[in-house]
């Protein structure tokens, strides 16, 4: 997310307390009151959304992802999902005591951080399920869990490891059975398997673990599950197989065919196979199937999906997951890209966030990169059909962005306020903090003085990578349009492109070898340094010298963004460098990205090798070692578990290794942005 204490959870303050800075110094940060709203007759929004109809093709490409078992389920990694059906196979751990400390894992998330939560590092998962593997610990056990599909059927695989648990009693496996997402089915318990009945087929399932319940009287268990299930002491490996019995040594024979199938599809990829795995393995295990819309898509996490009552959709998060998810899956990419558009907001544009229930942040958006990830996409794969779906609603959202967001020719972030919808719990609308929101940069120091004007419901700010973003976005859908023989259309981007980098030349400071950002309350120049000064390059709006001057004096000056870990999402000479809190000094894929896609701009083929090699030795700092794919990282350590607001497993992260899977020459005419 750009993302994303966002809205709901603004509240948490331990995460924003840089936004709070600004109150001692600018009383134009009192936020407009709201009275308190009325409570809603139903949890869900009020239908107002008015995405496009979907195309046949994007129908027909929803149905081939949304088919077969998978890790569907948003709330646990160990859940097998059989699509479209919903059957579920659900694994447990029963922690067993012989006094007053007995509990169940019934769900695990990769990246929980709760008290005592279960601590899950994620193995290979192949893009379509075909194969997974974790390894959790929880309460001292330790265990690894396999998946693979053999002929349309399942197997999986439970593998006791070394423990240090703090009981006498062994911990229990629990395979329990059931139907999600209020889907029609029944299952029944017999003597040795377990038999399902959904809409589609009759799924017989299967446990190595049956003789040894049978020994043990009923098997029974007291345990909070609703379903059938299998359960066994987890001392030696149990196996769950469907569709026909297997022996435990069978299960174990599939699993290795399908691990050695998907070590090899790595070792064929050369030295770009760890960035390929790290990527297949990130969105493998953050894609789900999300049941009101009936849709398969990558939210950023699950932790944050289930926090946000089952899904949330951030904008520009989910944009760069379709441009990752194209090395492999363009099925996958191309249902990202699209469901993210698909959320646009009655008034056009795509918002900040949408989340389970219907619910959006009507009163803002979020930056603007869908042009040129749906540009990248076609390059890639050249169907005009995914052109024409996206083309309208990124043409629709383009002029709001001109329409509702400029003052005086420059564009600026917003939060507006009395729309035709609202979320009624989001006290950032309409608000300055609702403003900085809609940057995704959401405590940057870069807005820690800037005006937000209560009539307009702008920040009187002219933003360098706002106005860089949007250019980008105009020359990318201006060459959409071209493709799609809309000249009309491509003359009004190319015509609006050409008024924007007017204004943005207005903010390129020769003294300071860099475009600034200005505060258009005092008319003054901001000299507070972040990589969105940069962006100019992505837009190709920079000379030749003037790329060189700002990569000389500042991207490689070693005070401020260059170093062992790049690139500080604040200068390190800013005093706000040292608070190393989200947006305040931490490093963040995206910029990264962002950065280095400007500098395919420009003849730097040194620096942008550098660059692409210092991202990827972040990222592999704590991907080689815990499995982490981090929502931002530490600019002085490398590290991203030294804060609680860093996501374990947010997949923006992985850009830190899609740069260099760039950068070694995979997808060069994929890359968004380039000349």
């Amino acid at each position: 997310m750009g993302t994303k204490m966002k809205a709901v959870l603004i509240a948490l303050s331990c995460l924003i307390p840089a936004l709070l800075i600004a109150d001692r110094d600018l009383p134009a940060m009192a936020q407009v009151r709201h009275p308190a709203s009325p409570r809603q007759m139903s949890r869900l929004a009020s239908g107002i959304r008015n995405a496009d109809e979907p195309s046949a093709n994007y129908r027909q490409l929803q149905h081939r992802l949304a088919q077969g078992w998978n890790s569907w389920d948003v709330n646990s990694v160990t859940t097998q999902v059989l699509l479209p059906d919903g059957l579920a196979i659900h694994a447990g751990l029963k922690h067993n005591t012989t006094e007053s400390s007995d509990a169940f894992l019934k769900d695990a998330l990769i990246g929980r951080l709760e008290p005592g939560a279960e601590q899950v590092i994620p193995g290979p998962h192949t893009w379509d399920g075909s194969y997974t593997d974790l390894r959790i610990s929880w309460k001292g056990h330790n265990w690894r869990l396999q998946s693979a599909r053999e002929a349309g059927d399942l197997v999986v695989l439970a593998t006791p490891l070394e423990s240090t648990a703090n009981s006498a009693l062994p911990a229990t496996i629990v395979f329990s059975v059931d139907f999600l997402w209020n889907q029609p089915g029944s299952v029944m318990k017999h003597t040795d398997f377990i038999e399902a009945h959904g809409t589609s087929r009759i799924v017989p399932i299967y446990c190595t673990c049956t003789d040894q319940a049978s020994k043990t009287g009923s098997g029974y268990i007291d345990l909070p599950v609703g379903g059938p299930y299998f359960a066994a002491d987890l001392v030696r490996p149990v196996g769950i197989s469907t569709g026909k019995r297997l022996t435990l040594a069978q299960i174990q024979v599939a699993i290795a065919r399908h691990q050695a199938s998907y070590r090899e599809s790595i070792a064929q990829a050369g030295q770009k196979g760890p960035i390929m795995d790290a990527i297949e393995t990130t969105l493998g295990w953050d894609t789900i199937y999300e049941p009101s819309k009936q849709r398969v898509v990558s939210p950023v996490s699950r932790v944050w999906s289930v926090r946000w009552g089952g899904y949330v959709i951030f904008d520009w998060d989910t944009f760069f997951a379709a441009t990752m998810a194209a090395i492999g899956d363009r099925d996958l990419a191309y249902a990202d890209a699209i469901e993210t558009l698909r959320e646009a907001t009655p008034q056009g544009f795509v918002p900040n966030y949408a989340r389970a229930g219907g619910w959006s942040s009507y009163d803002r958006s979020e930056p603007p990169v869908g042009a040129i990830t749906i540009l990248g996409l076609y390059k890639t794969f050249h169907e005009r059909w995914f052109l024409e779906d996206a083309f309208a609603p990124l043409l629709r959202w383009n002029r709001w962005w001109a329409e509702h967001r400029q003052i005086e020719g420059f564009l600026t972030w917003g939060s507006d306020i009395g729309t035709k919808a609202e979320n009624l719990d989001d006290n950032t609308r309409g608000t300055r903090a609702g403003a900085i929101l809609e940057s995704g940069l959401d405590n940057s120091p870069m807005y820690d003085t800037a005006t937000y004007d209560p009539q307009t419901h702008l920040l009187k700010y002219a933003d360098v990578g706002l106005m860089s973003m949007y250019i980008a976005d105009c020359d990318a859908l201006a060459e959409i349009a071209e493709i799609l023989n809309k000249p009309a259309e491509a003359k009004e981007l190319k015509d609006r492109s050409a008024r924007f980098k007017v204004k943005l030349g207005s903010l390129w400071n020769e003294k300071a070898g860099i475009f600034l950002n200005k505060d258009l309350q005092t008319g003054e120049f901001s000299t507070r340094f972040s990589p969105t000064n940069f962006y100019p390059m992505l837009a190709h709006a920079a000379t030749p010298g003037q790329a060189q001057a700002m990569i000389d004096k500042h991207l490689l000056n070693p005070r401020e963004f260059w170093g062992p870990w790049v690139i500080p999402s604040i200068a390190r000479d800013d005093p706000a460098f040292g608070d190393q809190d989200y947006w305040r000094g931490r490093i963040w894929g995206p910029m990264n990205y962002l950065v280095y896609l400007g500098l395919r701009n420009y003849d730097q083929p040194s620096v942008r090798a550098s660059l692409a090699q210092k991202s990827y030795d972040l990222f592999l700092k704590e991907w080689s070692k815990n499995g982490h794919v981090h929502e931002n990282y530490n600019a002085i350590t490398g590290t991203g578990d030294d804060v609680p607001n860093s996501d374990r497993f947010y997949h923006w992260g992985a850009l830190l290794g899609y740069i260099e899977y760039l950068e070694r020459g995979q997808g060069a005419k994929a890359v968004p942005g380039s000349r």
